[in-house]
């Protein structure tokens, strides 16, 4: 009976985490910038980008979920199982570039960041921090201690972009209008960027390997279901805060999002001569959140081409992985000496060519009949359809903003 008690308080005891880890590691400077560039740029016009991009998000981490809830290997074995090797080493190649492309943009984050608090080169933060990650992520059972962190650093950054959208008054029927779908003069780069960090096929598809970690099984879909949403939400909610944010106070005044002082004006209403601390403290979490999380799932997909997945967050062999992938980015921001804002609206936009073979076989595996009661209903299953759709319309769109 006490064996029954204590694994019924574990149980009790994990039943958050996973979906925080996929919103904290997935909402990065990348995420502030593009937001913050659409508000000031585009005003409310794209406040729909977020809201639809949430809805399939919500949709496919759920269907991930399914899929790792009935799998007993990590997820590019997954779909080697199912699909072949061939699939499988394609999808954890993409997964891998795809997240690769933003590490440079968290390693130079936490770098502007501390440079706005406490003055200092750059490209000397940008390399402590990432020497700090690459320790962090070393320690004795890491995805414990990552689960905590980024649970704390997602509600810090909940409370702080909340309270700015609230004080800097909205225009609320300029918010309704913009959730009819539309593109404005040259918006198709900024749209696709914040549509692929909302609704991140590359973060719904490592929720396969967390909640593996988190030891759950089929009979715990419900728990596990019920923090998807909120991670989601979160996620998809962090971005129209901000976008809402900017359209409010950096839209008025024509300002153009270059830098992270640009950006840290969004805060003026709140905190007046402390905007610019407090907005960097804010993108230092949401930079090493990502630093962490972001490389964490770069370094997991390379494992898994290799075949080395095996045993998951506690592998050496899956964290030299990404140790790899820290110090690739480490190295392209000190190169940079900064936060590459261009940089990381491109390549933002750029995975959505990578993205929807994940997507597609993220919804592939959803149905199979390995997911055994979990096998994703029909409705979902449309809607998973429907959000390649929406990825392939989005990449079309880019094409043509560049024609």
């Amino acid at each position: 009976m006490a064996n029954s008690d204590t694994a019924a308080r574990e149980r009790v005891g994990g039943r958050i985490g996973p979906a925080f880890v996929t919103a904290a590691l997935v909402f990065g400077p990348g995420s502030i910038t593009t937001a913050s560039s659409l508000g000031a740029e585009f005003a409310y016009d794209l406040v729909w980008v977020p809201v639809i991009a949430t809805v399939l998000m919500l949709c496919f981490v759920d269907l991930s979920v399914r899929i790792g809830l009935s799998t007993d290997v990590g997820p590019v074995a997954t779909v080697s199982r199912r699909l072949g090797r061939i699939v499988g080493v394609l999808v954890g190649l993409g997964a891998f570039v795809v997240v690769t492309s933003f590490q440079a943009g968290n390693s130079a984050g936490t770098g502007a960041a501390s440079n706005v608090l406490f003055g200092g080169d750059v490209a000397v933060f940008a390399t402590i921090f990432t020497a700090l990650a690459i320790g962090f992520l070393w320690l004795p059972s890491f995805y414990k201690y990552l689960e905590r962190v980024m649970v704390t650093i997602i509600l810090a950054m909940v409370a702080i972009f909340l309270v700015t959208a609230v004080v800097s008054q909205p225009d609320l029927g300029a918010m309704v209008a913009g959730l009819v779908p539309t593109f404005p003069t040259g918006s198709a780069a900024a749209v696709v960027g914040l549509a692929a960090t909302t609704f991140s096929v590359v973060g719904a598809f490592y929720q396969i390997q967390l909640v593996r970690e988190k030891g759950w099984g089929p009979q715990d879909y419900g728990v596990a279901r019920r923090d998807a949403v909120l991670g989601s939400l979160i996620l998809g909610g962090l971005s129209l805060l901000i976008m809402i944010a900017a359209a409010a106070v950096l839209n008025p005044r024509g300002v153009t999002v270059e830098s992270p002082a640009d950006m840290a004006t969004i805060l003026d209403p709140t905190v007046g001569q402390w905007a610019a601390g407090l907005f960097a403290v804010g993108l230092w979490a949401a930079a090493f959140s990502s630093l962490v999380g972001n490389s964490t799932i770069g370094g997991s997909m390379l494992a898994g081409v290799f075949g080395i997945e095996k045993g998951g967050l506690r592998s050496t062999s899956v964290k030299a992985c990404i140790t790899i992938v820290m110090v690739l980015g480490g190295v392209v921001a000190v190169v940079f000496g900064g936060i590459p804002v261009q940089l990381i609206i491109t390549a933002q936009a750029v995975t959505i060519f990578a993205v929807p073979l994940i997507g597609l076989v993220i919804v592939v595996l959803a149905r199979s009949r390995d997911r055994g009661s979990l096998k994703a209903p029909t409705a979902q299953f449309v809607l998973g359809i429907a959000g390649l759709l929406f990825l392939v319309i989005l990449a079309g769109t880019y094409i043509r903003g560049f024609m």
